[in-house]
């Protein structure tokens, strides 16, 4: 299978939420048929819920990294999942607290609405802590179907900080 260029979110708000966000990426970089290209700056931001922004729970940190592989989405979808459960992640709760939650944003150009993946991600195209970090890592970016990353991201670039 010809490589694909992806772009994984990656974000947590429990426990050492850096060395949790260095970790998983150390294990993409030791997965065959995964080359992690380019990592962006990682934002922090207030913990979202259903009901909205929650400032009682601990605040989120957020990193995109853009990779090359030659795994299928779905086997793409089991390794980060599986990542996720090596750093403690339990599915308890829609929208709750996590350790390590990592989600696939694109992967090449391919649009795909299936029960286990949707790609793109359905709500990559409003969330700041996607947006903003990728576009500080790729200024020229574009999320299929929804136009320039960076122009996405100035919506809403005031609902992240930058983490220095």
């Amino acid at each position: 299978m010809p490589a694909v260029h992806s772009i994984l979110a990656l974000g947590g708000n429990l426990g050492d939420r850096k060395e949790t966000i260095r970790s998983a990426i150390r294990a993409l970089k030791e997965t065959d048929g995964v080359t992690v290209l380019a990592k962006s700056p990682l934002v922090e931001s207030f913990a979202v819920t259903e009901a909205g922004v929650d400032k009682s729970r601990p605040n989120y940190l957020n990193g995109v990294v853009e990779i090359e592989t030659t795994l299928k989405p779905g086997a793409l979808l089991d390794l980060v999942r599986s990542i996720e459960r090596d750093h403690g992640r339990v599915r308890l709760e829609r929208w709750g607290s996590r350790t390590l939650d990592i989600d696939i944003i694109t992967y090449g150009t391919t649009i795909k609405d299936g029960k286990r993946l949707t790609l793109p991600h359905p709500r990559a195209f409003e969330r700041a802590f996607v947006l903003v970090p990728w576009a500080l890592m790729n200024p020229a970016a574009v999320l299929p179907g929804h136009g320039a990353v960076a122009a996405l991201a100035e919506g809403v670039k005031n609902e992240v900080w930058v983490v220095k």
